[in-house]
C-alpha cells in the first residue's frame, strides 16, 4: 500500500491506524487524506501554522466536484481534531469552514427492458472452455444479484456459503454499510439460478475449501471483473450515455450501482402503475435495501420525476448541437 509522503506521513499513518482500531475500513479514510498529504508534501508550510485560509487555499486547489470536496474536508475534519486530542495543534483550523455546495445527482436508470438484455449480454458472454466458465458463471451471479435483490456492489462479492438459505429461498446480508443485517427474499428466477450455480460449482470443485458463496481466484470476485463484466454488456446492447453535468445537476452514467438504482425506481414505478401508493411502500423498499431510514429511499421518488428533466435534458443538448 502507497505511504504517505509529507512531513505528516507518521501521524497520518497513525490516525489510520486508529480509525482501523475502532473497526472502520482504512481504505476509504486513506484515499481521502491522500490529496491533503500530496498538497503538504509540495507546499513550505508547518502543522503548526495551518489556518483556515492555508484551508481554504488547499481546498481551491482541489480540481474535483463538490461532494468529493466535502468528503476530503469531512475526513481532514477528523483528523484535525485527532490533532488536537494529541496536543500536536490548539485547533481545527476547518472547524468553521462551510461545506460546498453540491451538485444535484440524477442517476443513470434502466428500464425493466433494459435489464434483461443486459443480464441476456452478460450470459451470453460466458466462455464455455474449463478454465473460464466457473469464473464467468460466477461474475454473472453476482450481477443478477444486484438486478434482480438491488444489492449494493460489494454485498453480493461478501456473502458466504451458509448466507444463502436454500430452504427458504433467501440470501442473509451480514453488516454491510451502516452495520445492518437483512433477509433478503430471493424471485424465483434468482432461486433457480443460485440452485443451478451451486451445482455447478460443486461439480467443477469438489472439495472446494472457498467460504465464499461467489469465490474469486483467491478470495472474493473482485470489483474490477463487475466492471468490466458490465461495461462490456452495456456497449454490447447498445446503451452510450457518458457522464453530464447541466447547471447544478451531474446525469450520471451507467455503472454496476444503476441495477441498484433501477431496481428501486422500476419497483416503485410498477407500484405506483398498480395505482398503489409509492410513499406507502417505502418503509418496506428501505428495509429490503439496507436503508437506515426511509426518507432515503424517498429520493428514489424524485428521481421518477427527474427523469423526465433527463429526457428534457437531451433535446437541449440535441438542440444546440443542431443549431
Amino acid at each position: 500500500m502507497k505511504p504517505f509522503e509529507s512531513s505528516l506521513e507518521e501521524i497520518l499513518e497513525e490516525y489510520v491506524q486508529y480509525r482501523k482500531g475502532l473497526g472502520y475500513a482504512d481504505g476509504s479514510i486513506r484515499r481521502k487524506l491522500r490529496p491533503f498529504d500530496r498538497w503538504l508534501a509540495n507546499t513550505p508550510i508547518d502543522i503548526a501554522d495551518l489556518s483556515p485560509w492555508s484551508i481554504l487555499e488547499f481546498r481551491n486547489s482541489l480540481r474535483l466536484e463538490p461532494s468529493t470536496v466535502n468528503n476530503i474536508l469531512s475526513a481532514l475534519r477528523g483528523f484535525f481534531e485527532y490533532l488536537v486530542r494529541k496536543d500536536i495543534i490548539q485547533y481545527n483550523p476547518i472547524e468553521d469552514i462551510p461545506a460546498m455546495s453540491e451538485n444535484a445527482f440524477i442517476p443513470f436508470v434502466l428500464s425493466p427492458r433494459q435489464t434483461d438484455r443486459l443480464l441476456g449480454a452478460v450470459q451470453s458472454s460466458i466462455r464455455p472452455d474449463a478454465a473460464h466458465f466457473l469464473d464467468d458463471l460466477t461474475t454473472y451471479t453476482a450481477i443478477l444479484l444486484l438486478a434482480r435483490c438491488g444489492l449494493r456492489l460489494s454485498e453480493p462479492l461478501r456473502l458466504k456459503s451458509d448466507h444463502y438459505i436454500k430452504e427458504e429461498g433467501s440470501i442473509y446480508i451480514e453488516k454491510t454499510k451502516f452495520f445492518k443485517d437483512r433477509l433478503i427474499p430471493l424471485p424465483g428466477e434468482v432461486i433457480a439460478h443460485m440452485d443451478n450455480y451451486l451445482s455447478v460449482r460443486s461439480s467443477l470443485m469438489p472439495g472446494d475449501q472457498n467460504p465464499r458463496l461467489l469465490p474469486g481466484k483467491k478470495d472474493m470476485v473482485s470489483k474490477g471483473r463487475l466492471y468490466a463484466a458490465f461495461s462490456r454488456a452495456v456497449r454490447g446492447i447498445g446503451i452510450h450515455s457518458p457522464r453530464r453535468i447541466v447547471a447544478n445537476t451531474v446525469f450520471g452514467s451507467p455503472t454496476p450501482h444503476s441495477l441498484r438504482h433501477s431496481f428501486a425506481i422500476n419497483t416503485l414505478r410498477q407500484i405506483r402503475e398498480r395505482g398503489q401508493s409509492a410513499q406507502a411502500a417505502l418503509p418496506v423498499l428501505a428495509t429490503f435495501m439496507g436503508h437506515r431510514k426511509y426518507r432515503y429511499t424517498a429520493v428514489y421518488l424524485k428521481v421518477l420525476d427527474a427523469e423526465k428533466r433527463r429526457h428534457l435534458v437531451d433535446f437541449s443538448i440535441k438542440a444546440q448541437k443542431d443549431i
